[in-house]
């Protein structure tokens, strides 16, 4: 068998007699098989009635046609113009009428397969499906050994480790932490080869640049094995555009959308919108601009190529009017979730939000605002989770004690969507008849056959109560899961890869780093 399908199967230990597991082996531990969540009955939640959503789709509409968007980049404006958009008076500025936005959004899958380098690990986008996702682009990492650091190579690697080993982590949102100890030149080169060897999940890259772009997609092909044609035809892996709030397109992203969507490949558009910085305060204000600029670059992506995947992304927040410090997790984070998710779901998108918080430490208020995030992204109805384990600070750094935290949650959300069983044996009716009055049920057959089969298995806390608490040194949720990554970290199996394609796509590497990489300025 296969390390990826050892990866994909329960590690447990052997029953005994009593039908309890015994521990698990040395540098193995339990988790549930490989698989996306589902929704299944856990509709999600509408805020804002039809007359309200209509009023958001409408306001946005009337912004991309008469207040336009400014478009950076040359060649983006010349096919916008080709396609029926009209440039304002500054050459800048695009100005889209409301039955062009209309015509082009109507293109958009509403759902696609995304192809990794292990098939077992290919993910559907879209529909009733749910994904989560590594922290990504954290420019330090932190853990309870050796504190906060500037992001680096090894680091970077042992976080895409943690996420191969994971089975709730269905792929990599990008680079966890920022490995500025490679040059920026070849840094791309580095991340997407550790990204294809050391994992064998889906994966997003960076739009920063034309080239970058093209020698991800490339390397991507490349460890897929296909040629360019399939690779067209099989979203394979994927980027986030960021608008430059407001209502901006810069250059590396239209870039980015030009590369990506002509080669068949999924763009996440996603507007960093901060009420009362980057967006206005109120919160209908901002989720009016995030809609234009969403609409804006998701409508540019058909341009590109009509039928191209795309998923609306959102990331609409409030911030701390004392510091100007973005706020993550709290109530107006959590309405722009949902709201977002309305709308994705009015145009018939795949919907793109994430996990995030603003605590600087793995304490309380890391958890609860964590908590908020994913219980508004399952409310708002999202299809991608991004920045799902690690996120810390504001974005700012990725802690590794945080990673096993996040794990803990997304695998208690997954056990919240599994559907309830209400089957004849479920009910237990014989069962507790069986026990009857004043008895207990640890040892009925029915209990023993479905021991820890049918429960979710927690990470950081297994109710112990206080006095063999106090007996097993009283840890701490940051202690724990400081051991629980190590160890985890010190079981990792580098997934199977084919010596041949491996070989070609270290030769290409090769052939780009001797080529000068890319220029550090775009």
């Amino acid at each position: 068998m296969s390390s990826a399908d050892q990866a994909a199967e329960p590690r447990s230990g052997k029953r005994t007699r009593r039908g309890r597991r015994a521990a698990p082996a040395a540098g193995s531990f339990e988790q549930k098989p490989f698989a996306q969540p589902m929704r299944g009955r856990n509709s999600p939640v509408a805020i804002a009635s039809e007359d309200e959503l209509q009023a958001l789709h409408e306001a946005s509409l009337r912004l991309l046609r008469d207040t336009g968007i400014a478009v950076l980049h040359d060649e983006a404006r010349d096919m916008m113009v080709k396609a029926g958009a009209e440039i304002g008076k500054d050459g800048v500025r695009v100005h889209f009428s409301p039955e062009l936005i209309e015509q082009l959004i109507a293109t958009v899958p509403s759902q696609f397969t995304l192809h990794a380098r292990n098939p077992a690990h290919n993910l559907i986008i879209g529909g009733d499906y749910l994904t989560f996702f590594m922290m990504a682009s954290a420019p330090n990492a932190s853990c309870l050994d050796k504190g906060r650091r500037t992001g680096n190579r090894e680091d970077y690697q042992n976080f895409l480790k943690l996420a191969q080993q994971h089975n709730i982590l269905h792929g990599v949102g990008g680079y966890p932490c920022e490995p500025v100890d490679i040059h920026a030149s070849v840094r791309h080169l580095d991340c997407v080869y550790d990204l294809l060897t050391l994992t064998d999940k889906s994966f997003c890259i960076y739009s920063l640049g034309a080239q970058r772009n093209r020698d991800a997609i490339e390397m991507t092909r490349i460890g897929r094995g296909v040629s360019v044609d399939e690779f067209k035809d099989q979203p394979s892996v994927w980027t986030v555009i960021n608008t430059n709030s407001p209502l901006q397109l810069d250059i590396p992203m239209m870039q980015g959308i030009i590369e990506m969507s002509s080669m068949g490949q999924p763009v996440v558009i996603t507007p960093f919108t901060l009420s009362g910085a980057m967006a206005p305060v109120t919160i209908a204000g901002a989720l009016v601009q995030q809609n234009a600029e969403a609409l804006a670059g998701i409508a540019f992506s058909q341009i590109v190529r009509p039928g191209a995947p795309a998923v609306y992304g959102g990331f609409t927040s409030n911030v701390d009017m004392k510091s100007g410090s973005p706020a993550f997790g709290t109530p107006e984070y959590m309405k722009a979730q949902i709201i977002g998710g309305q709308l994705a779901r009015r145009y018939n998108f795949p919907y793109r939000t994430s996990n995030v918080c603003a605590a600087n430490t793995m304490d309380a208020q890391a958890a609860y605002e964590s908590v908020f995030s994913l219980w508004g992204a399952i409310n708002g109805g999202m299809n991608m989770l991004k920045h799902g384990a690690g996120w810390m600070e504001g974005g700012l750094c990725c802690s590794f004690e945080k990673t096993i935290l996040d794990i803990d949650l997304l695998q208690m959300v997954a056990e919240f969507l599994a559907p309830l069983d209400f089957s004849e044996a479920s009910l237990a009716v014989d069962t507790i008849t069986e026990v009857g009055p004043g008895g207990h049920f640890f040892g009925t057959e029915h209990t023993q056959q479905r021991y820890k089969d049918a429960f979710y298995s927690p990470v950081l806390s297994d109710w112990r109560n206080y006095e063999s608490w106090e007996e097993a040194g009283q840890p701490t949720a940051m202690q724990k899961a400081n051991r629980i990554w190590k160890e985890r970290l010190a079981a990792y199996k580098e997934p199977e890869f084919d010596p041949a394609i491996k070989e070609e796509l270290r030769a290409f590497v090769q052939m780009r780093k001797d080529a000068g990489g890319v220029a550090t300025d775009f």
